[in-house]
């Protein structure tokens, strides 16, 4: 998981490992935003059917406004003052009380980013992030392991799926990961209004029920990725094997590979001119280069152009470091596109980075469910529209102007494949 932007004191080092040349490009200034209000007023004109009443309609605005502002803190009272608004007040009735469903929202969100990012070569990729709280009254909040910290700290964990293009990385779906400690407890359910349907899921169950969620919307993606806790859940690859949905999933090295041998036992076996070294794609320090192999799992079940894979990935300064993957895609499929798709999956920690560096999605002030969902699906949102201006910004004077008119006179699956 990428570092929290704000370490304590005492991790010095994670500072350090923040390297300001991952982000899409410069935070826009003023100027920038000024040019671009006719596409956040378009957002704005999607939205507004959600919102039954003229004040919710103007706030959300004012929301996504203060969620894209150069503003340092992104909680109630900044973008409240940033609204011109003497109290935190409307924002805080915005996240709780106000009429209106997150999940609309989260499909207008979708829909939005097939409208502008659409990619036939888009790889979806399932990952967490850890929100650090204190106190316990926060929805979800317990001692867990907190990826943003590298530890067992106090924290939410919300899971996402992310649409990694080359455009750039957004955030498409969300579910906050509910502690069995909660699921059991009526009185905390009841103050943090948690509904009455939820419950303590695993991880990789709400990894599915987001990708199920996006297919089902029409997302249209190339592969799969994600790490271990999503790949080494078998009721996940069979729920993609069964849509023949090519995946690059990380397993563990005890994952059994055939009906005894571990993949750790496997790869250990292989010869030495069984490794080729690849890029993974660029970092933010140039080409992620690593010794790569693979081996067909022949013996398993696949249709008649599909096949299996072990895959597995070598450090080059830690050769004892070796990372493993199962992966289910076309029978002709190279070692050096499967390395790419695993490398893809970066993607998403430079998505969480930059939605809690530039947009505030860990800059809530809500303890409430319906709060939680609300905000993280508004900064999601404002991630979206920064990486569309910022992929029309770089296509030149046409920017969204000429994208749109392009969709306009192409067929919906010619422009996909143009964007």
């Amino acid at each position: 998981m990428v570092s929290q932007r704000k370490p304590a004191a005492s991790h010095g080092t994670a500072r350090q490992t923040q390297h300001p040349s991952k982000r899409l490009a410069p935070f826009p200034s003023e100027a920038d935003l000024h040019t671009w209000a006719s596409e956040l007023d378009a957002v704005s004109a999607k939205l507004a059917p959600r919102f039954e009443r003229a004040e919710p309609r103007r706030r959300v605005l004012s929301y996504l406004t203060g969620l894209l502002s150069t503003a340092e803190r992104k909680n109630g009272w900044q973008l409240a003052e940033l609204a011109g608004e003497a109290t935190p007040d409307g924002m805080q009735r915005l996240l709780s009380t106000a009429h209106w469903d997150a999940d609309a929202v989260r499909d207008d969100l979708v829909a939005y980013v097939l409208e502008h990012l659409a990619d036939p070569a888009a790889v979806l990729v399932l990952d967490e992030t850890g929100f650090v709280k204190k106190g316990t009254k926060s929805v979800g909040v317990a001692p867990q392991y907190c990826g943003t910290v590298g530890k067992i700290a106090n924290c939410q964990t919300g899971v996402f799926l992310a649409y990694a293009t080359q455009h750039g990385p957004v955030l498409l779906d969300r579910e906050l990961y509910l502690p069995q400690e909660w699921a059991d407890d009526p009185a905390r359910r009841i103050e943090a209004s948690v509904p009455p349907e939820a419950r303590c899921l695993p991880k990789p169950t709400l990894g599915k029920q987001l990708l199920q969620r996006a297919l089902a919307a029409g997302v249209q993606a190339s592969w799969v990725t994600a790490d271990s806790i999503y790949g080494g859940d078998t009721k996940l690859r069979h729920y993609l094997e069964e849509r023949e949905q090519p995946f690059v999933l990380a397993v563990q090295s005890t994952q059994r590979v055939g009906l005894s041998a571990k993949a750790k036992q496997v790869v250990a076996a292989w010869p030495t001119e069984a490794w080729q070294r690849l890029s993974a794609g660029e970092g933010s320090q140039g080409p992620r280069w690593y010794d790569w192999g693979w081996m067909p799992m022949a013996w398993r079940l696949h249709p008649a152009d599909m096949a299996h894979w072990l895959l597995a990935r070598r450090s080059l300064s830690q050769p004892d470091e070796i990372a493993y993957y199962f992966v289910f895609g076309p029978a002709d499929a190279t070692l050096e596109q499967v390395v790419q798709v695993a490398g893809m999956r970066w993607q998403v920690e430079q998505a969480f980075e930059l939605a809690k560096g530039e947009v505030g999605l860990d800059e809530y002030e809500v303890r409430s469910w319906v709060g939680w969902y609300r905000h993280i699906t508004l900064a999601m949102f404002a991630l979206a529209y920064l990486t569309v201006v910022r992929w029309h910004a770089r296509q030149g004077p046409q920017g969204l102007k000429g994208g749109r008119a392009n969709r306009k006179q192409s067929g919906k699956g010619q422009a996909r494949a143009r964007v």
